[in-house]
């Protein structure tokens, strides 16, 4: 069974893959079909691991965005036909590098 710290480990990889890939901007992000596709998996594995975080390291990281995380996995995997693609977008401009720092600051600490 895979640990709190590999979790993080794949929310980390899933984030540089995605900030990697989407530095072209939103306008290559839009015209770009596979690119769409790449995000959007890769936001489904950081929500997945996300979700199976343990409870014991959501009680001593009690941050909004490990459950923001898998709900947004719910509706990537849900509802695939009503995914906005401007709400994709915002997620990756706006959450994703912060969501990276909180991850490699608890990754460089005692405990995660």
């Amino acid at each position: 069974m895979r640990d709190d710290r590999e979790r993080l480990k794949d929310i980390l990889k899933a984030a540089d893959h995605i900030l990697a890939k989407t530095g072209g901007g939103r306008r290559t992000f839009e015209s770009d079909e596979m690119l769409q596709v790449w995000v959007l998996h890769h936001l489904q594995i950081i929500g997945e691991a996300a979700r199976a975080l343990t409870q014991e390291f959501r009680q001593h990281y009690p941050d909004r965005v490990w459950a923001e995380a898998a709900g947004l996995r719910n509706i990537l995997v849900h509802h695939y036909f009503e995914i906005d693609a401007d709400e994709v977008w915002k997620v990756v401009e706006s959450d994703l590098t912060p969501l990276r720092d909180r991850v490699v600051q608890i990754l460089e600490s005692d405990r995660p």
